[in-house]
């Protein structure tokens, strides 16, 4: 589906998204179990989807739209789930980094590389499968209550600018196709 198509609430739209991504931490997941024979071009794939869309695409829409329009709402920034959700965010782009950081050594330390690749992936999927569970099924139903859905459904064209603005067209849409390319290699 793409972006913005047949979603009514800036919520359905967040949730596709995570059903994204988990496809993606599927594949994340099966490159860290253990001995495989996946090239650092796969591991580059998979972290440059999570830079661009994961990050770039999804959790700047929650930060710089979704978040404030929930706190003028009266949802709490400090103290509540926005903050929170907001420190995983922070805390995901730090194990993304690394793993972006092994995979630009390349070559230097194959094993470094991948013992590093490894660990971050493993710290990230723990962090990122419970972050979506508690957007999911705590803060997009408390965004449910409190939006009306004129209200869903500006943040939805305001999501759609955003992604045009600052990633550029049709760079959504590409990561979606990047993501069913990832979930092939995660069968």
């Amino acid at each position: 589906m793409e972006r913005g198509v047949g979603f009514e609430k800036a919520t359905e739209a967040l949730r596709h998204d995570h059903r994204v991504i988990e496809k993606v931490l599927d594949l994340l997941e099966k490159l860290a179990e253990g001995p495989n024979e996946a090239s650092l071009a796969t591991w580059g794939k998979a972290v440059d989807f999570i830079q661009n869309f994961a990050d770039r695409c999804h959790h700047l829409k929650e930060e710089k739209i979704f978040f404030p329009a929930l706190e003028e709402r009266g949802i709490p920034r400090q103290g509540g789930p926005i903050g929170m959700m907001l420190m995983e965010h922070e805390e995901a782009r730090g194990y993304v980094k690394s793993m972006a950081m092994a995979l630009a050594k390349g070559g230097e330390d194959p094993e470094g590389v991948k013992v590093t690749l490894v660990e971050n992936a493993k710290l990230y999927l723990r962090l990122l499968r419970q972050h979506i569970l508690k957007e999911d099924e705590v803060l997009f139903n408390m965004a449910d209550d409190v939006l009306t859905l004129q209200e869903q459904k500006e943040l939805l064209r305001e999501f759609e600018e955003h992604e045009t603005k600052e990633i550029g067209s049709g760079i959504h849409e590409k990561y979606l196709k990047v993501a069913q390319e990832l979930e092939r290699y995660a069968a």
